[in-house]
């Protein structure tokens, strides 16, 4: 909701569970293999449990999360013939790879412990290390705390690390698919080390700034020590946190204001679509759409150049809003509610 290309940054966020979901069914067998199928994208694969040697491809998180949790003692000692099936669309900016990790996290260490880590803050901790760490991409800890944790959070992401439970109904919101698939590690690691270089720039010359401190009054000053092609990342940061700072007040109020949220929805899209760049004509449409139709707010969601939006509509305007995404072109569009976050439906025996 607040904080796309934030997080990276060490700066705070404000996001949600949504109700689709990846489901993983295991049934234990008598062979020394995990027998994985992956129906919805014509998928099987064999993994030995004794492999000691488990080769590292492109954004293979499986793989990824049994490096990380054998390094942690979760060491597999029998096979289980596995299903993962899904409803959220992959490859869209709804965070499909990062649910699919933290069920296989919590799938393993459910199987073969330690159960001291079977926490959904250990679960989440290690899904990032699966998919950000181990194959050093440049993405942050949004996904998979949101999906671990469940409901509304707001997270710290930076050094002082933490996070807040945000018990707020949050009602009409609209999830939309543009169809475009989303350009992920290219984009991310551009605006990450363009934003890094612009904040690294502004210390150098401002001795005492703190980018966890810094106010969007001073935003004058800190830009007058940059380049054109670097002042629009900082500012992008600077007003994104601004934003989130924002709406976690308007959270914490006695009762939520939706109109508030979405205006504060809309900002941040100002930011990452004027500044940051990372919309296209046909997520500019949806937006325009969504708004025209009487959403509070909308913006684009996840790291951009494709992938979906989110949409927040006033009560019973939802069926309207996304008759008018589909009449642009949108691939798909759904209301969804707030999820708890990952879970176990059936206990290993």
């Amino acid at each position: 909701m607040f904080g796309d290309h934030q997080d990276y940054l060490g700066l705070p966020i404000i996001a949600c569970a949504i109700n689709r979901y990846i489901t993983l069914k295991a049934v234990k067998n008598n062979l020394n293999t995990f027998n994985i199928d992956l129906p919805n994208i014509n998928q099987k694969r064999v993994i030995h449990i004794h492999d000691e040697h488990l080769t590292l491809e492109n954004e293979d998180f499986i793989i990824a999360a049994l490096r990380v949790l054998k390094r942690k003692n979760c060491i597999p000692t029998f096979g289980y013939n596995i299903k993962i099936t899904g409803t959220i669309p992959i490859n869209a900016g709804i965070s499909s790879s990062s649910a699919l990790t933290v069920s296989w996290v919590q799938f393993l260490l459910e199987a073969f412990g330690p159960k001291e880590l079977l926490t959904p803050e250990s679960i989440s901790q290690l899904a990032y290390e699966a998919e950000v760490l181990e194959f050093n991409a440049p993405g942050g800890k949004m996904d998979q705390y949101s999906i671990g944790l469940g409901n509304i959070i707001y997270l710290e992401t930076g050094n002082h690390f933490s996070y807040q439970v945000l018990q707020k109904p949050l009602t009409g919101l609209i999830m939309a698919e543009s169809g475009i698939p989303k350009e992920t590690l290219g984009l991310l690691k551009r605006l990450k080390e363009n934003s890094w270089k612009a904040i690294r720039e502004v210390e150098k010359n401002v001795k005492t700034f703190k980018l966890e401190e810094a106010k969007v009054e001073d935003l004058e000053m800190y830009l007058s020590f940059l380049t054109d092609d670097l002042k629009p990342y900082f500012e992008a940061a600077i007003g994104n946190f601004d934003v989130t700072k924002k709406a976690l007040a308007s959270f914490k109020e006695e009762e939520l204001n939706l109109i508030e949220i979405g205006n504060l929805m809309n900002q941040h899209h100002h930011y990452l679509k004027n500044l940051l760049k990372i919309t296209v004509p046909k997520i500019d449409a949806m937006i325009n759409a969504a708004l025209n139709a009487g959403a509070f707010g909308a913006k684009i969601v996840g790291s951009g150049g494709g992938g979906s939006i989110a949409a927040l509509s006033p009560k019973n305007k939802e069926q309207q809003i996304i008759e008018a995404v589909l009449n642009v072109g949108a691939k798909d569009a759904y209301a969804v509610s707030v999820d708890k976050g990952a879970r176990i439906l059936k206990k290993i025996i």
